[in-house]
């Protein structure tokens, strides 16, 4: 009777122990640290697709930034992406890239604070990349049509990978610097404008040109625009009914050579000279609009959009010289 009595007991023992040990297991489990954060950096490390960028950023000097305690938006070519890159470029490898350029390069991935996929908007944004002459921020188009789409073909294909420090979005393609061309190009509101620009009968190589060095300030007009232009004329249906001396004379008038002038820089009444060697008048209000040799006055519809080699200013009329 006793020694049924002291199993009772010793059994009910070994029971309260067993069901302790959990408890204790949780609630030491509980005082573990807190895991180590990760910057933009050790995400991208730790990311097989990304061990380009990580080799990229070390050799621009860049880890540190990306390491720190401001936040970034990254959108991360795989490598891939930058195999494709170096192979259109003609760079045999990573090594071949002058250090400036791919610095450049790899800050026109790069957005100031944390922009999460939600977050983004249609439109304009600016970069970390810089043109040579002001030192103003290159600009990034995002279309987020279907997806989230960068200057019109790069496209984010994970996004929210989440640092502590900022945010990674997985993209498919470099984001090449723009020249004012590829500005051009990179949207659908300018397609008129890029017709005009590559009609085979024009004399001037307007792509080659605006795709130099520059700086340059272009005067963009759009499909809208240039619509009304071939509804004010009878006879003009399409792009290729105006005549090739009036079209060359119109492309000419809408740009201006002599520097990377941002809307902040213009000045009511100024009269640059164009391309062409004709001058236009700008009015500064409440916006901006410019007046041309036939008195029509149209708006700056969309400003200061940057390129590597110049400025696009999108208007909402053709200027006539």
């Amino acid at each position: 009777m006793l020694r049924n009595s002291l199993f009772r007991i010793r059994t009910a023992l070994m029971a309260t122990a067993l069901a302790a040990v959990p408890v204790l297991m949780g609630s030491c489990e509980e005082d573990d640290p807190d895991p180590m954060p990760m910057s933009i950096v050790d995400v991208a490390s730790a990311d097989a697709r990304f061990s380009t960028l990580v080799d990229a950023l070390e050799k621009a000097d860049l880890v540190t930034t990306l390491d720190g305690t401001t936040n970034y938006t990254v959108f991360a070519p795989t490598n891939t992406a930058f195999a494709n890159f170096l192979s259109a470029n003609g760079f045999a490898d990573l090594d071949a890239v002058p250090v400036d350029l791919l610095t450049n390069v790899l800050l026109n991935h790069v957005l100031d604070g944390t922009v999460r996929s939600g977050d983004l908007t249609e439109g304009y944004t600016s970069t970390l990349a810089t043109e040579a002459e002001d030192g103003n921020n290159i600009s990034l188009l995002v279309d987020l049509t279907s997806g989230v789409v960068l200057n019109g073909s790069t496209t984010v294909i994970e996004a929210d990978l989440d640092a502590e420090n900022g945010v990674i979005h997985a993209v498919d393609e470099v984001i090449a610097l723009p020249t004012v061309v590829d500005l051009a190009l990179d949207n659908d509101v300018f397609t008129s404008l890029v017709a005009a620009l590559t009609r085979a009968d024009l004399t001037p190589d307007y792509v080659a040109t605006l795709s130099g060095d520059g700086p340059f300030t272009v005067f963009a007009p759009t499909n809208d625009a240039f619509q009304d232009l071939l509804d004010s004329e009878p006879t003009w249906t399409t792009l290729d009914d105006i005549p090739m001396a009036t079209l060359e004379a119109v492309l000419n008038y809408h740009v201006i050579a002599t520097g990377n002038i941002l809307s902040s820089e213009l000045n009511d009444g100024d009269m640059p000279a164009t391309f062409g060697g004709s001058t236009l008048t700008i009015n500064v209000g409440t916006g901006v609009s410019i007046t041309d040799n036939n008195s029509n006055t149209y708006n700056v519809a969309v400003a200061d959009v940057q390129g590597i080699n110049g400025v696009v200013h999108a208007i909402d009329g053709v200027l006539l010289p």
